[in-house]
């Protein structure tokens, strides 16, 4: 059985004939029946002006989210720093840990707007990642009472809030130089990269470890094509934007007539995924904690039938016993 803790990424993934308050109160709901299942941690993300995904404002999901449920811990995965002032992060956190003590998890990604019109109205460049590090550096600084200028995070300072770095390539770096957990998708590099974050790590007041969450998109069915089947929508999504310039809500069924450029794309979203019946998935993912040594698992699956995900969670979870 995987020896290591499951947890959940909920995107706020639309669905073709939902309205999109319908989605953000199928991701509370889905966090209850997460939290039934035993999952370490239940956590949403960031996106802006994309028809597919609704988790627009991840503190104020996850304040509903949280005040919904009892014990998961809630996060986001993550609040990407360079659209948003440290300080006001700094205290929305503090917020939602002061009404919320000891379950708020805060994940800090690097990204910005997709598109010119989304940074132009974000405020923000496009090379405004650049500056993550002490982007970092200064929340930080917020909750631990060391900011300059005698500002304060009110609530925030003193409060101890986890934070974790949503690395893809130099965030490990970067998680690695300031002392903090890192989360990595995996992928074929996923080793090579956590032996450098763990080689170059400085403990820190907020880690004085490394710790690794891997997340994974997993199918587990009664059969590998099932299981498969399960994956066909959100992949069929990433082959629509990648040859239409949209993200788009998923549907229930993938057009079976792909051009090949469609084909191409479609293919590739899925190449890399894990699934099967829960044997094969046991194994694999059970293979991938060996090799890559991580501490917990971050499940990231999309479909558009909730009913088979909240199947899909409940069969991850027996392979943790």
């Amino acid at each position: 059985m995987l020896s290591v803790p499951l947890s959940v990424l909920d995107r706020s993934r639309t669905r073709v004939g939902e309205t999109e308050a319908e989605t953000l109160r199928a991701t509370v709901q889905v966090a209850q029946q997460v939290e039934e299942l035993g999952y370490k941690r239940f956590w949403v993300s960031e996106h802006h002006s994309v028809p597919g995904v609704v988790g627009s404002a991840p503190t104020v999901l996850a304040a509903a989210v949280a005040a919904q449920t009892d014990r998961i811990r809630v996060g986001t995965g993550g609040v990407m720093l360079p659209n948003h002032r440290p300080l006001v992060v700094a205290e929305q956190f503090g917020v939602l840990e002061s009404l919320f003590p000891g379950r708020i998890d805060m994940g800090l990604g690097r990204s910005v707007g997709f598109t010119n019109g989304v940074r132009r109205a974000l405020g923000v460049d496009k090379d405004a990642a650049d500056d993550f590090t002490t982007q970092v550096q200064e929340l930080l600084g917020f909750l631990a009472g060391t900011a300059p200028d005698s500002v304060h995070a009110r609530p925030g300072e003193g409060l101890h809030i986890p934070p974790f770095v949503l690395a893809v390539g130099e965030g490990a770096t970067i998680a690695a130089t300031l002392g903090l957990p890192v989360v990595l998708a995996a992928r074929p590099d996923s080793v090579s990269l956590l032996e450098d974050y763990r080689t170059t790590f400085r403990p820190s007041a907020w880690a004085s470890e490394p710790y690794v969450i891997l997340a994974v998109t997993a199918g587990v069915a009664d059969s590998t094509e099932s299981a498969r089947e399960l994956l066909l929508p959100e992949a069929w999504a990433s082959a629509y934007s990648r040859t239409r310039g949209v993200f788009p809500p998923l549907q229930a069924d993938v057009p079976t007539e792909l051009t090949d450029r469609e084909r191409e794309y479609f293919e590739n979203a899925l190449r890399g995924q894990i699934y099967g019946t829960p044997a094969e998935v046991d194994e694999t993912l059970s293979d991938l904690v060996r090799r890559t040594a991580a501490d917990e698992l971050l499940i990231t699956t999309n479909t558009f039938d909730r009913a088979a995900l909240l199947a899909n969670y409940a069969a991850l979870a027996k392979l943790t016993g």
